[in-house]
């Protein structure tokens, strides 16, 4: 009874619009390459095919077409970290973590190289304005986060809780916001353990009203939902909730985590 009178007090939640891109391929070229932490490679992306690119929403992704181990192409998802169409390029970061067709190419990476993206094909963006969001995920999430909060206008009010190896691999993010920065600290090898984010969380407030978003590994990102559904009582509709990768599959991710 009493989560029941608590989601109550929830205003009506934000309606989500689904905007549809036109899909082609885009052949690209590396403009630059940075470390930008031990475990982040960013590959900042240029060329004529960048003219109409479009990204409307923060968590959006991009197909990124690389050479497989066995020469076959292979397709994995990327969050456009930033883009420019006065300077043409397109930000990509990669997480520097085990081998796989992706971080094996940015770690190879040389100014001058090309790589094929599609997408996105559509974005699903929150009609209308939140004013108080709490973004919550692991370095795999941290483009969409990082992008969210410096997108975010003043006077919305944003909290952060990331989870990365250590506090090198930390990143600022300017932004018009109030942004209110929670890092956890954890090995990549306990990255499908959630009790330090939620550890994490519980020193964080969450008011009704506020837009929970929650990108993490799959089994991370399910008991954080279930967390802050019965034991915040946040209500299902005020959260969007993706497993953006599972602990030993290679590939695989959960997009709505209702599912999973």
């Amino acid at each position: 009874m009493q989560n029941l009178i608590q989601e109550q007090a929830w205003p009506p939640a934000p309606v989500y619009e689904t905007v549809r891109h036109p899909m082609r391929r885009r052949s690209l070229s590396v403009a630059a390459v940075d470390y930008l932490t031990p475990h982040t490679i960013r590959i900042t992306l240029t060329g004529p095919d960048l003219t109409d690119f479009t990204s409307a929403s923060a968590d959006d992704h991009v197909k990124v077409f690389l050479p497989g181990a066995d020469g076959v192409e292979v397709r994995r998802d990327y969050t456009p970290r930033r883009y420019s169409q006065e300077e043409a390029t397109l930000v990509l970061d990669f997480v520097n973590h085990q081998a796989g067709p992706a971080v094996t190419w940015a770690r190879a990476a040389r100014v001058g190289a090309p790589l094929d993206i599609g997408g996105p094909k559509g974005s699903r963006v929150i009609a209308g304005t939140v004013a108080q969001w709490l973004l919550v995920g692991d370095e795999t999430a941290l483009p969409a986060i990082a992008r969210r909060v410096e997108e975010l206008p003043a006077p919305v009010t944003v909290t952060t809780v990331v989870a990365v190896p250590g506090p090198e691999d930390e990143q600022n993010f300017a932004t018009a916001a109030s942004h209110d920065a929670h890092w956890v600290h954890r090995p990549m090898a306990q990255a499908d353990q959630a009790q330090a984010l939620v550890a994490a969380l519980g020193e964080v407030s969450i008011a009704p009203g506020t837009f929970v978003w929650v990108g993490a590994e799959a089994h991370v990102a399910r008991a954080v939902r279930q967390y802050l559904l019965k034991e915040r009582c946040v209500p299902a509709r005020w959260m969007k909730v993706a497993g953006y990768w599972i602990m030993g599959q290679e590939n695989a991710a959960v997009r709505d985590m209702a599912d999973f």
